[in-house]
């Protein structure tokens, strides 16, 4: 399985972005998750969604901000972030795995990361 994530770019603080990451190949995997890595820090949890759409989890910093979802054929994962600060500045990640999991270990799969830069 490939993931190719995608839509990232600079925005100032309190604007929006949309990020796509589109899967290609045969993969089992339930969870489709998001991660961050900002620079000189630890790759960190930003949400996932189930293949069915209805398990959905946030981490706490990102609630009321960003949504997770997928499109019908359950191919392509978005991850719609409003409200952009600062700190949300990052390269994000998409991965599947097949736990409900925070843990990056419980993930598989990788796409390549798209960087996000907000300005204040």
């Amino acid at each position: 399985v490939q993931l190719q994530a995608s839509g990232g770019g600079s925005v100032q603080a309190g604007g929006s972005l949309r990020l796509s990451c589109a899967a290609s190949g045969r993969d089992s995997s339930y969870f489709t998750a998001w991660f961050r890595q900002a620079p000189g820090k630890e790759r960190e949890f930003v949400a996932l969604v189930s293949r069915s759409g209805l398990n959905i989890y946030y981490e706490d910093s990102v609630k009321g901000r960003f949504t997770i979802s997928r499109d019908n054929a359950g191919d392509t994962v978005y991850l719609q972030m409003s409200s952009l600060k600062a700190e949300d500045t990052a390269v994000y990640y998409c991965a599947t795995g097949s736990s409900y999991s925070v843990l990056l270990n419980d993930y598989a799969h990788w796409g390549q990361g798209t960087l996000v830069t907000v300005s204040s």
